[in-house]
């Protein structure tokens, strides 16, 4: 399982050979039935792909999980995992888990994250995209293949925004969070048509060659 660690000035997601318990994909069947936005059967939920963000800071995980459950639709899930509770933030709490290598572990719907946020406004106005993974062997690093491609389409301004505190959550599909410089856009069920407005981070992964709009990004 995983968690996202700075390493100076790349971007960067670490990946720890390390189980969780429970593991992330048990913690959301449980929950992604109680959500408006949730359509299909329930159950087992299967990772069909993923991608990461860096948190500058290194305290924070952030990833994206696109998930399903039986033959039902493709859910966009972002996550954080945090070493301790976010303050404000429970209603916004997954559950919890132990992390064989780093302990107890805080999962949150990354919506009411500010870190999630800021992340993500970087990578779409950045034009960055998705974190590069690595995974720890003993002393060394070595680079895990990306489960999906990440592409970056339209034109942030020449001096993009920092995203800055979060004034609102929308919730829905897609859901929406505003903050005091950049309105972001975040799409929850992948299987249907959807055009997004702004600068648009769309991803490609097995079975689906065509790149889905999966979010985007608009200075204010």
């Amino acid at each position: 399982m995983s968690a996202i660690r700075r390493r100076y000035d790349d971007r960067m997601a670490l990946i720890h050979q390390a189980t969780l318990n429970p593991t992330k994909a048990e913690l959301l069947a449980g929950w992604l039935p109680g959500r408006a936005w949730h359509t299909g059967p329930t159950g087992a939920v299967r990772r069909v792909a993923g991608y990461r963000f860096d948190d500058p800071a290194g305290a924070v995980g952030i990833e994206t999980m696109l998930v399903q459950v039986g033959d039902g639709p493709v859910f966009q899930v972002p996550l954080t995992y945090r070493d301790a509770p976010l303050d404000g933030g429970d209603e916004w709490l997954i559950g919890t888990s132990e992390h064989s290598t780093l302990g107890k572990r805080w999962v949150y719907d990354a919506f009411g994250d500010p870190v999630y946020a800021a992340a993500l406004a970087e990578a779409i106005l950045g034009g960055h995209g998705q974190a590069e993974e690595f995974l720890q062997v003993e002393d060394r690093l070595q680079p895990r293949e990306l489960s999906m491609g990440i592409t970056v389409t339209g034109h942030g301004r020449a001096e993009r925004p920092v995203a800055g505190a979060v004034e609102r959550v929308v919730e829905g599909d897609p859901a929406t969070i505003v903050t005091a410089t950049v309105e972001l856009t975040v799409r929850r069920r992948l299987d249907t048509e959807r055009e997004l407005t702004g600068v648009v981070l769309a991803g490609t992964w097995a079975g689906q060659e065509t790149p889905v709009p999966l979010a985007s990004a608009s200075p204010r």
